[in-house]
């Protein structure tokens, strides 16, 4: 999953866990896509309350492969106001990510400069006589 697809998830955390109810469809689509395996649907079904199994699901999927992000908007068939807000959020990082780009390499930039110059002081290997 890609960095800024994470970061719409963490951001809008609370409100996925008090909008979405992951059981039932969202967690069986996510299987059926491979999105999840077997344990991690038994995991989440496991837990107690809707929010925990929520919490959960955000949890694994960041580190379930590039086509999770995708994979879980395509889950919210139930939830098409959730969908959109997500959408509407990953543009809104998608806009924002130029510039912090250009932040980042900009200081990767600067850190290489200073790591591969040094001072060079000449000396003279010369001995006179």
């Amino acid at each position: 999953m890609e960095t800024r697809d994470k970061q719409v998830l963490r951001s809008l955390r609370l409100e996925l866990g008090a909008e979405v109810l992951v059981e039932g469809l969202v967690l069986q689509y996510l299987y059926q896509e491979g999105i999840l395996t077997e344990n991690h649907v038994q995991e989440i079904n496991a837990q107690t309350t809707g929010l925990r199994k929520t919490m959960l699901l955000l949890d694994i999927l960041p580190s379930r492969g590039p086509k999770a992000f995708d994979t879980f908007l395509d889950s919210l068939q139930e939830f098409p106001w959730v969908r959109e807000k997500l959408k509407k959020a990953r543009k809104e990082a998608m806009t924002d990510l130029p510039a912090e780009q250009e932040k980042m390499i900009s200081d990767d930039s600067m850190r290489n400069l200073a790591s591969t110059t040094s001072i060079y002081l000449p000396t003279s290997g010369f001995l006179e006589n």
